[in-house]
């Protein structure tokens, strides 16, 4: 496995137990040793810190870090941007059959006038 991609994993399986661990707090469970939590959550944090000094070459787009803090789910970026490319492939595909029949057009005029040169053209082609 890449390591950077084993640097991610890893800084979220950090963020995973931080997580468990916050949620086990927050729980007024009598049996919860919060001294004991709080020192596997300052762990965490330290752990997590370290881990994401390994992960400087991710880029992460400023308009996801956005989203996550207006609370919005980051995964709305990534549809936005599929359905723009998706728009802007339709509108090029859209263009490349424009002028693929315009090409089929003046060949077939050329054709009408020039039928031996468009005939060793279209030869010359295959």
């Amino acid at each position: 496995m890449d390591s950077s991609k084993q640097n991610l994993n890893q800084v979220i399986y950090s963020i995973d137990k931080t997580l468990e661990i916050l949620h086990q707090l927050s729980s007024f469970d009598v049996d919860v040793d919060v001294a004991s939590h709080l020192n596997n959550l300052v762990f965490e944090f330290d752990n997590m810190a370290k881990l994401g000094e390994n992960c400087h070459s991710i880029k992460v787009p400023m308009e996801v870090l956005n989203l996550i803090d207006n609370g919005k789910n980051p995964d709305e970026f990534t549809r936005d941007l599929l359905n723009n490319c998706i728009a802007k492939n339709q509108i090029t595909k859209g263009k490349v059959d424009t002028f693929k029949d315009l090409r089929d057009h003046l060949l077939e005029d050329l054709e009408h006038a020039f039928p031996d040169e468009v005939e060793d053209y279209i030869q010359r082609r295959i």
